[in-house]
């Protein structure tokens, strides 16, 4: 199947600049295609992944993917999607976050072995030559006013105000297209649907520098929405980070198994490598045997396993199954860590105490009473052994790794407990 024709069935293209002229032209030859991402934090979140994935379709077809990491235009800010300026990060802080974001680049694109053709490149490189004064001749002569001010990008932000800071961020981009072009040889930049008044700004610097004749296009996948109508890559505790730091493999592995119905499909075709055949056999069990949530499982595995790799795709699978049965104590402390991260936390001391009064005094139950009721009745569990002995003594050596201790009330109503010295 011809890249293009894949990614119309994936419903993966929003708007393209010549869609036969791109078909033609990937029939005919490799060609190189970059994506952009500004270092405006440390780490992408799922939202951000969106076009890579459509990158990375093209390197499995044997095209070769450049992405530009905005060194350069990170410092600017790019106005799209956005009512008000951005806060400027200091430079500082944009060169760590564009190593911590190449990092995550080469995690993605680049195989075990070190093979995968891939070139990484960061704007700053080739902008921080450039004098305001080349800047202004060579490019800004090139820029019409008003047609800047017809993108969609800057019409909208209008009437709330826009810096020439933020105004001149499209110059900047353009700028990358055509260096690339010039380089590289790249003739496509894909981008999200906001990028569009960027991309082709960016087609017209290179055609009025290169010539009418300059084979370059560009094409955006369309904005992301859940069924429900909100914006997809959030989840209760906020962005699904990449970062096993900030969503832990066991959180992101959650997230896509607790897809919707009415989602699941879509997300198998936009983020999974699966072929046509698959995605409509597991579309189908969607339709005919939901409840077994196989679709959902199988987007769970290919995505967590994708960004965080086979080891921690079953670690997060082995909490999974450990959460659904009750037996936890097979888990390590680190999957503890993981697996609990978000249920009700509460801090014991290192010393032995009386179950009951120890229950009280964490915080777990409200009075002795209480607590003695429930364990005659057998509604506490300590790390999924239930507790019955009224005189039992809780003592460091019940704990995950001398860290955590793992209660249990009725059959869902899980508590973390994290030993201090």
């Amino acid at each position: 199947m011809n890249i293009i024709d894949e990614l119309e069935w994936r419903e993966a293209i929003n708007q393209q600049t010549d869609a036969e002229g791109l078909r033609e032209l990937v029939n005919e030859k490799k060609i190189s295609l970059y994506c952009g991402v500004d270092p405006t934090g440390d780490s992408m979140h799922i939202g951000h992944l969106i076009p890579f994935m459509m990158l990375k379709r093209f390197q499995l077809a044997g095209h070769r993917p450049v992405i530009l990491i905005g060194g350069a235009t990170g410092t600017i800010g790019d106005p799209s999607g956005r009512t008000s300026e951005r806060s400027l990060q200091s430079l500082e802080q944009i060169e760590a976050n564009v190593e911590a974001l190449t990092a995550q680049m080469k995690k993605l694109f680049v195989k075990e072995d070190g093979s995968g053709e891939l070139l990484l490149v960061n704007n700053y490189d080739w902008t921080h030559k450039i004098n305001v004064i080349e800047f202004l001749r060579d490019y800004g002569k090139n820029f019409s006013i008003n047609n800047m001010l017809a993108k969609d990008v800057v019409s909208s932000r209008l009437e709330s105000g826009i810096s020439f800071t933020e105004f001149s961020y499209q110059i900047l981009q353009s700028l990358d297209f055509h260096h690339l072009y010039r380089e590289e040889d790249v003739q496509l930049q894909i981008g999200g649907s906001d990028q569009w008044g960027n991309i082709t700004a960016g087609l017209d610097l290179i055609r009025k520098k290169e010539g009418a004749e300059a084979k370059a296009f560009g094409l955006t996948i369309p904005l992301m929405l859940k069924a429900d109508g909100t914006k997809f890559g959030k989840s209760a505790g906020g962005a699904v980070w990449l970062d096993p730091n900030k969503t832990t493999p066991f959180e992101f592995y959650q997230f896509w198994a607790n897809t919707d119905d009415r989602d699941v499909v879509k997300y198998l075709k936009y983020f999974t490598f699966l072929d046509k055949e698959a995605i409509e056999a597991l579309a189908e069990k969607v339709q005919t045997e939901p409840h077994k949530r196989e679709a959902q499982k199988t987007l769970a595995e290919e995505m967590t396993r994708f960004v965080h790799g086979e080891e921690r795709l079953e670690q997060a699978k082995k909490i999974t199954a450990a959460l659904f049965t009750g037996d936890i104590k097979s888990l390590t402390a680190d999957e503890i860590e993981q697996g609990f991260k978000e249920m009700p936390t509460f801090q014991a001391t290192k010393e032995t105490k009386n179950i009951v009064d120890w229950l009280v005094d964490v915080g777990i139950e409200p009075s002795k009473r209480q607590a003695r009721e429930d364990i005659t009745n057998g509604a506490i569990s300590m790390n999924g052994e239930r507790v019955t002995d009224l005189s039992l003594e809780v003592t460091p050596d019940d704990s995950f790794d001398g860290r955590f201790i793992i209660i249990r009330k009725g059959k869902k109503n899980y508590s973390l407990v994290k030993l201090t010295s």
